[in-house]
């Protein structure tokens, strides 16, 4: 994304926005637990034909954490609203990755009027709160809160959790890992915490309600998002078109372009010649 961000303020919190603005089809897009706007940028294809906006969560990218607890996929939902507010957004397509995806599937839920359609890119989450999958951040957070960095590294990368992530999800072990490297990794222990014990506050017959153009994208070889909860969101939603890309762990630049091709053909074919004025 080439413009520079622009940073709004939600209470206390100083939040960085990146928005394209332009294109007609306005799109607020969400990155992953712990990711940031770049993230996004390599999960969706920004064109001439979209204004994507995207929120970089509170203590996540260049946004700061403020002072309001708990953190939730609630909290970060609303930000993402009131940015859309901001920047005079009225109608958009929703989605994310992961955690972006548990983000979007709430407001679809919670605002139908504001919502043309939904995104959810490898989801970590269907309906329930604390899923088994997302335990993994828990623990990475329970030890940067007991023990001092270096030590809480050398746990979690010797326990049984990393082994079998070394063994059957590398990339993930990857990026959990990373946590322990995060110059704010106190506060971000205590989203992960939170976010990890938390859920999108979507019913299933809430989500068979849904009115609107749907696209589940999932993929293999991913503990964190696991292949068979895309599966069954995209069976939750009604009509809801599902795409299986290559796994991150297997080659991450045509995992990359594959989610990039799916998200640019399910807008084009679906908003395309629709007017969203």
């Amino acid at each position: 994304m080439d413009a520079a961000p622009t940073v709004m303020l939600r209470d206390d919190a100083a939040l960085r926005v990146f928005d394209t603005g332009q294109g007609r089809l306005p799109v607020v897009f969400q990155h992953g637990l712990g990711g940031d706007a770049a993230q996004v940028a390599q999960n969706f294809s920004d064109s001439p034909s979209y204004r994507r906006l995207t929120v970089e969560c509170r203590a996540q990218g260049g946004s700061g954490a403020g002072r309001g607890r708990p953190f939730s996929i609630a909290m970060f939902a609303d930000d993402v609203l009131a940015a859309a507010d901001a920047a005079g957004i009225d109608r958009f397509v929703a989605g994310g990755i992961s955690m972006g995806a548990a983000i979007a599937l709430r407001l679809a839920s919670r605002y139908p009027d504001r919502v043309l359609g939904l995104v959810l890119v490898r989801p970590a989450w269907a309906f329930d709160a604390a899923p088994q999958n997302m335990r993994p951040y828990a623990e990475v957070a329970e030890l940067i809160r007991d023990r001092p960095l270096d030590d809480a590294r050398n746990a979690f990368a010797t326990s049984v959790t990393a082994a079998r992530f070394r063994k059957e999800a590398p990339d993930n072990l990857a990026s959990l890992l990373g946590f322990f490297e995060r110059d704010n990794a106190a506060v971000f222990a205590e989203v992960m915490q939170a976010i990890a014990n938390d859920g999108p506050g979507v019913t299933q017959a809430a989500a068979a309600g849904l009115k609107v153009p749907a696209l589940v994208i999932g993929s293999g070889i991913d503990l964190v998002h696991p292949l068979a909860t895309a599966r069954f969101l995209a069976d939750a939603i009604p009509n809801a078109a599902f795409a299986e890309v290559t796994p991150k762990a297997t080659d991450k630049d045509r995992h990359f372009a594959e989610v990039r091709a799916s998200i640019a053909g399910f807008l084009d074919d679906r908003f395309n010649n629709q007017d969203q004025s």
